[in-house]
């Protein structure tokens, strides 16, 4: 399960692995869950940055807490 803080419309020019070179990408923050069991499943949720390759569909996830 995810929700979604934050997107923006505009893109932004990011490093595609798969196309290998700079490409316009949507960037999105959401939370996500990761714990699926257990009485933390509330509390368990992480930011994530998500990016989105407008030219190839290329998704990449980062979590942005490493506490």
């Amino acid at each position: 399960m995810s929700n979604q803080l934050d997107t923006t419309n505009d893109a932004m020019a990011e490093s595609c692995e798969r196309c290998g070179r700079e490409t316009p990408h949507n960037v999105a923050v959401e939370l996500k869950t990761e714990s699926k069991t257990g009485n933390n499943v509330a509390y368990s949720r992480e930011p994530y940055r998500i990016s989105t390759c407008h030219v190839c569909g290329a998704e990449r996830s980062i979590r942005m807490n490493n506490a």
